[in-house]
């Protein structure tokens, strides 16, 4: 399933193969033979040239094993087999590897997200603290005020001796009210000022506790940064490892059904695709039929992004896309629903991650690691999402403008 930026979800199907045909047993033989023994015969020599037989491992088929497979049917469906599960591991691996890296990358971003909070929180608790340290300050200076306005007052005279002894008994009255009031006021504030000094210390107590917070979530981000990097590191070196042994298989592949390895990737692509598809047809029909129609995939938050080492080139990824239209049959009419459909999904970004769904790149496959169909690199090449996207749309839509008309449809496609 495919789901965007409001809703993601994208899959692939059977690539329309021009000059070809397919039989039952899946086989794809061009109509011109002499055209791709020679493409075939210039693979073959390649490696042969270098070392001979490259080392074996994790059982993967060798160019002695190829030639010695080829005029022999049965020989020669048994390497295919053998070559298929072969690209079969990588693909687990290539998964399993480019998967980590995503989920690293995400709780480094997570780990991130909190530290920043923790420190903003930090930052309020203690601006409010000083505030309101400062309030109790301006308290106890009104305090301090009063007492030394009534001292003044006092001692120029007992205020009962001046009352009786006064020509003008009726200022000193008045005066009188006024150190009732200030008496008055000043017991208020004496009250507010214990008041606010209780605050402030709670505040500078949570304060405190949230700095301590911040440091350690601080340093958790710190910790998570690195398994990031690491995570990244170690799926960098076995995508430059996978993507060598996934070119030598298609090419060996290519060579025992007489086809080309273009041919064979892009087949081989189409068809576990359309499989994919269909379990997501099915598993929507389904989820469609027990909800008694109530709909389908909801849309979903701003997409986040997924990951360093990532080529992001929408204006490139555009291009690449328009350039393969025709491999899948289409014109270039198409374009314009593809370049809307993928716009509202991912915005051409192969970082592209929906927070809400994981669903990942330019065509935001669900989950994530649908990609590894296309290549090793499905995390950081968004020429190799569009291929597997492409292939869905096919298998799910029959084309760009299909899916877009269930995009405007259902929010999602």
């Amino acid at each position: 399933m495919c789901r965007g930026s409001t809703g993601f979800g994208v899959s692939v199907g059977v690539v329309t193969l021009p000059n070809a045909t397919r039989s039952h047993g899946g086989r794809i033989r061009r109509a011109r033979a002499f055209l791709a023994t020679a493409a075939v015969g210039a693979l073959l020599l390649a490696p042969l040239a270098l070392s001979g037989d490259p080392a074996r491992a994790d059982d993967y088929p060798s160019w002695q094993d190829v030639q010695n497979a080829q005029g022999n049917e049965q020989a020669t469906q048994a390497e295919v087999t053998q070559v298929n599960d072969a690209l079969a591991s990588t693909q687990a691996k290539a998964a399993a590897a480019s998967t980590a890296a995503l989920q690293s990358h995400q709780a480094a971003t997570t780990a991130r997200s909190a530290a920043d909070a923790a420190a903003q929180r930090a930052d309020e608790l203690s601006a409010q603290a000083a505030a309101a340290q400062q309030a109790v300050q301006q308290t106890h200076d009104q305090v301090g005020a009063i007492v030394a306005g009534r001292t003044r007052t006092e001692n120029a005279a007992p205020l009962a001796v001046r009352l009786f002894t006064s020509a003008h008994p009726e200022e000193l009255l008045t005066r009188l009210g006024v150190m009732e009031n200030l008496d008055a006021t000043w017991s208020a504030l004496g009250q507010h000022a214990i008041e606010q000094q209780g605050v402030a210390s709670s505040l500078q107590g949570q304060a405190q506790t949230a700095r301590t917070a911040r440091d350690a979530l601080a340093a958790a981000a710190e910790q998570a940064a690195q398994k990031a990097q690491q995570a990244a590191d170690a799926e960098a070196a076995a995508v430059k490892d996978l993507q060598g042994h996934v070119t030598t298989l298609y090419a060996q592949l290519a060579a025992l059904k007489n086809t080309t390895a273009d041919v064979e990737r892009r087949y081989r692509i189409g068809q576990q695709v359309a499989e994919q598809a269909a379990a997501e047809a099915a598993a929507a029909a389904a989820a469609a039929a027990a909800a008694q129609g109530s709909g389908g995939g909801g849309g979903g938050g701003d997409s986040s992004l997924g990951g360093g080492g990532v080529n992001v080139d929408p204006a490139g990824a555009q291009a690449y896309a328009r350039g393969q239209l025709g491999n899948y049959g289409w014109g270039q009419d198409q374009f314009g629903c593809l370049y809307n459909l993928w716009m509202q999904e991912s915005s051409w970004r192969a970082d592209a991650l929906n927070p809400d769904s994981d669903a990942y790149g330019i065509p935001q496959a669900l989950p994530a690691d649908k990609l590894a169909t296309a290549g090793p690199d499905w995390r950081t090449n968004g020429d190799t999402q569009i291929d597997w996207g492409l292939s869905y749309i096919q298998s799910r839509y029959g084309s760009p403008c299909g899916a877009w008309a269930h995009e405007v449809s259902n929010n999602w496609y």
